[in-house]
């Protein structure tokens, strides 16, 4: 228990330790999260009247970025399946960032949905036993089980690595290897229970679609090694552990075909609902065209389709895709149009028009935009905190036998070295 507590404080003092750029990084997420406290506490004072949300558009850009950073989470298994499953040795240096990046993402999500209840104390309604958990006829019974089972295994399963390389152990396989393999079934079951919650309501005509399910994989495996090969770039430029260049040409082949897939996927949709066009195509309309002279998100789907299209012919060509300085911009492109399409250019539209055919748009408001800044700044520490500790650790620089060892000194000197301080 002692070396378990000694683990998580010298964990801690690594977070909190680092060069003066890393400082001005927290200080950038600190701005952003007491951004969002304050967006935050303006609407627990007044209410949800405070967002874009209404009567007609009950879902806004809370319930899309949940929806899209579930994807984020499941995309983090594209990393796990090589690694345990192929037993390639590249991915399985680097398997544990994907777990940091699927929990940072999960947390962001749940903090979404906390937020759209408006008052946090109805999220007791949710709890089995106590609350009215409606299993297992409710989807979002389902959800409420998956996403925070798939929370526990990518905190257990890394913890237990970490904890044993601490102590300079080697873990043991029949330990977490089953847990594994089990991460890998949830992690398609979180994002199709997603798709589920909306394919499930009758009245929302765009989102009945059989393909959606596949769709929310297809998204959520491109977005998901994307934003890795952003980070891998990011590790790669600022701390001494290794991750080499045949592991990011991997990961960057495996982007391309789920970039494929997602626009396959999506121009499936988009043929569907405008080859034979019907009184249900309104909500296409809407969005790519506008609706009565009501066009709001018709900019923003515009430049994310076009935007994921150049993003993936650009990762198309081999020369491109092993070019860091081509690939990491596309991956950030991809990244942003994948949010943009699958979240406002999915949920919005569901709702306009109405099921009585009355079109009143969502747009959202500063209140929302702050929330939105300040969790993903809180997403972005988790993210940068488990990032910190896995290095340490990966690298001898902390271990149970002494602590910060002299390493953690020669890896920050070498960190200030590289960025020049």
């Amino acid at each position: 228990m002692k070396k378990f507590v000694k683990f998580i404080f010298s964990g801690l003092a690594v977070v909190f330790t680092g060069s003066v750029k890393y400082y001005l990084w927290l200080g950038l997420l600190l701005s952003m999260m007491l951004a969002g406290a304050y967006g935050y506490s303006v609407q627990l004072r007044e209410g949800l009247v405070v967002t874009g949300m209404h009567d007609h558009v009950s879902w806004g850009i809370y319930i899309s970025n949940f929806i899209f950073f579930v994807g984020v989470a499941s995309g983090g298994v594209m990393l796990v399946i090589p690694a345990y499953i192929m037993k390639d040795r590249d991915f399985l240096n680097v398997v544990l960032i994907g777990e940091a990046l699927a929990v940072a993402a999960l947390i962001m999500a749940l903090l979404f949905v906390l937020d759209d209840l408006g008052v946090v104390s109805r999220f007791w309604h949710m709890l089995p036993v106590i609350g009215f958990f409606h299993f297992p006829q409710s989807m979002l019974t389902w959800d409420v089980l998956v996403l925070n089972g798939y929370l526990v295994l990518n905190l257990a399963i890394p913890a237990y690595i970490l904890y044993c390389r601490y102590q300079g152990k080697e873990p043991v396989k029949k330990i977490y290897v089953p847990f594994v393999f089990l991460s890998v079934f949830w992690a398609f079951g979180i994002h199709l229970v997603t798709a589920f919650l909306l394919v499930g309501a009758p009245d929302k005509s765009f989102w009945s679609s059989a393909i959606l399910g596949p769709r929310f994989l297809a998204s959520a495996f491109t977005a998901g090694p994307a934003l890795t090969i952003i980070v891998f770039s990011l590790i790669r430029k600022n701390s001494v552990f290794k991750i080499s260049d045949d592991t990011i040409h991997k990961l960057s082949l495996i982007l391309m075909f789920a970039a494929y897939a997602n626009l396959i996927m999506l121009f499936s949709e988009i043929f569907k609902e405008f080859y034979w066009s019907s009184e249900h195509s309104a909500h296409a309309r809407y969005l790519y065209f506008g609706l009565d002279g009501h066009h709001a998100v018709t900019p923003f789907i515009w430049s994310a389709v076009v935007s994921n299209v150049l993003a993936t012919v650009l990762i198309s060509f081999r020369s491109l895709r092993e070019n860091h300085a081509v690939l990491v911009p596309a991956c950030l492109v991809l990244f942003i149009a994948i949010w943009v399409e699958k979240g406002l250019g999915l949920v919005i539209p569901g709702f306009i028009p109405s099921s009585l055919g009355e079109i009143v748009e969502y747009l959202p408001t500063w209140v929302e935009t702050l929330v939105t800044v300040g969790i993903i700044g809180f997403g972005l520490f988790i993210l940068t905190a488990l990032l910190k500790v896995f290095i340490h650790v990966e690298t001898g620089a902390i271990s149970s036998s002494g602590g910060t060892s002299a390493l953690a000194a020669e890896m920050d000197m070498a960190i200030n070295k590289r960025l020049k301080i």
